[in-house]
């Protein structure tokens, strides 16, 4: 693992999507990373069709092929990128950033797996989903982005009694040893297209914290 001091002077970022996305949908935050002088790089993987066992696998591989990378990972992206460095503590990479990933397990996920025909929902991504992942190798500093504007699906199966950005709620997010935790009036599928989300997460990827200024 890179050491935190060393963070700072990695360019390059690894963009992982989340459950039923593209490579596509991470290409404006791609834009934003790249415009505050990072070199980021879209990992695609079939969240639905694969078991998130061969998306661990491919950033893996990314991280000893390409070199030290920090990982940006939205939803279920951020718990590929977590479950990535246990697999592998040795893994060169700088910081991490979830955004809206359920650390603590999603609820939604765990109730909407009730229902028939979930697995087509799901894949073979169920597990991760309700299992969340809220512990890493020692030294890697992680950071969160959550979302409290309430627009999304899951809220339909959540029932959420706190501030939850429509598919994960805040408190999914809170997982204990974060480096920082922020949370902005973002829906979970509009996190990936805020100017603002982009600009915070420039700020933890260089210097470890956001900006509350």
């Amino acid at each position: 693992m890179s050491e935190p001091s060393q963070a700072a002077s990695i360019p390059r970022v690894i963009l992982l999507h989340g459950l039923w996305m593209a490579g596509v949908t991470m290409q404006p935050l791609a834009r934003r990373l790249r415009a505050q002088g990072f070199e980021p790089e879209v990992l695609g993987y079939r969240s639905i069709a694969e078991s998130p066992g061969v998306a661990i696998d491919a950033l893996l591989e990314e991280l000893r092929e390409g070199g030290p990378a920090h990982v940006v990972g939205h939803s279920m992206g951020g718990l590929v990128a977590l479950h990535a460095l246990r697999t592998d503590p040795q893994a060169q990479v700088g910081r991490v950033l979830c955004l809206g990933s359920p650390l603590c397990g999603s609820g939604a996920a765990e109730k909407l797996s009730g229902f028939r025909l979930s697995n087509l929902y799901f894949g073979r991504s169920r597990r991760i989903l309700v299992e969340g992942c809220t512990t890493w190798p020692q030294g890697v500093e992680v950071g969160m982005i959550a979302g409290s504007s309430p627009h999304g699906l899951g809220r339909f199966f959540g029932r959420f009694e706190s501030e939850h950005d429509g598919t994960v709620a805040v408190e999914e997010t809170r997982a204990p040893g974060l480096a920082d935790h922020l949370v902005l009036r973002v829906s979970h599928l509009g996190m990936v297209l805020s100017a603002e989300v982009a600009r915070q997460a420039g700020r933890f990827l260089a210097q470890g914290r956001f900006d509350r200024g």
